[in-house]
């Protein structure tokens, strides 16, 4: 079966039709670094959100020799409307991952590593127990450089967050992604509070942890809901938010409600800076993984 057909088909909101604006049309993917780096992880058998999510920078970050490696393979057991990884059952988890990940790491010779990896409620301790490993490994092949996790909900799975937590990454990320009103057709299998006890819990499990979230826009959201949305987040300490426009992946995704403006990402970073954050990142093509290493240097580790 297609993957394209696997997605969630929803139309909640109604469509844009107006052009994609000028500040939204990322720069085609060339470059040495680009080809060497898709050619790494081709040659190791790694997936990288970059790809699998379609993101707009990837020409711009992986020519600055920066990415986020996809852990747990790239098949989800979740449908959110707005994601263009593929949906379906996953294969057994891959034990060898994390040692081939710090190799790419290690022969890339990065100071800043993120890695991801997509839902596999079949088995949340096992995935889990892969980010720690990836985090141990990193470190063993690379100790100079700095690891950033982005971990999904784990189904609220306290003892699956510890097992992450207890590897030390220097930044935890989960993204809140929108507004609690919008979560039953954005974010399928996910809750609202359980993304918000996740984030309050990484700070009460281990003190002094650098928390991120990321939220989009464009989906049929306020203003209010979203200012409401950075309360939530800033009264749970987290530290650093992103906040990036919707880009529909394909006609099976989610519709694009609206484009915002610049000068309204700029609006929408003073009202976030103004619930405690200690750094936000706004703009149209802002994702969690965008410029993450000067987000990490705005938020050393206390």
């Amino acid at each position: 079966m297609a993957a394209s057909s696997q997605l969630v088909q929803i139309e909640p909101f109604p469509q844009v039709r107006q052009a994609k604006p000028e500040w939204l049309r990322a720069k085609a993917p060339v470059g040495e670094n680009f080809h060497n780096l898709k050619k790494l992880a081709r040659g190791l058998g790694l997936h990288t959100v970059c790809e699998s999510a379609q993101c707009p920078n990837i020409g711009e970050c992986w020519n600055h020799k920066t990415a986020t490696f996809m852990l747990l393979g790239d098949i989800c057991t979740r449908r959110c409307g707005f994601c263009a990884v593929p949906k379906g059952r996953p294969g057994p988890i891959d034990w060898d991952e994390p040692k081939r990940v710090a190799e790419a790491v290690a022969t890339l010779g990065l100071k800043h590593a993120v890695v991801t990896s997509v839902n596999r409620d079949d088995d949340n301790v096992g995935g889990a127990r892969i980010f720690a490993e990836t985090i141990r490994q990193i470190r063993n092949f690379t100790p100079q450089c700095r690891v950033e996790v982005l971990i999904p909900d784990f189904q609220g799975l306290e003892e699956a967050l510890k097992i992450v937590l207890d590897a030390e990454p220097d930044v935890l990320n989960h993204n809140t992604e929108t507004v609690p009103r919008l979560y039953r057709v954005v974010r399928s299998g996910a809750r609202y509070q359980r993304t918000l006890d996740l984030l309050e819990n990484a700070k009460k499990f281990s003190p002094g942890m650098v928390t991120k979230s990321g939220v989009m826009v464009g989906l049929g959201e306020t203003i209010t809901e979203l200012t409401d949305v950075f309360r939530d987040l800033g009264s749970r300490g987290v530290d650093i938010l992103t906040v990036g426009q919707y880009l529909r992946p394909s006609r099976d995704h989610l519709p694009i409600a609206r484009f915002y403006t610049p000068p309204e990402f700029e609006y929408m970073k003073q009202q976030a800076l103004a619930c405690g954050f200690r750094h936000v990142e706004s703009g149209p093509l802002v994702r969690s993984s965008y410029h993450a290493h000067e987000q990490a240097d705005a938020t050393s580790r206390l």
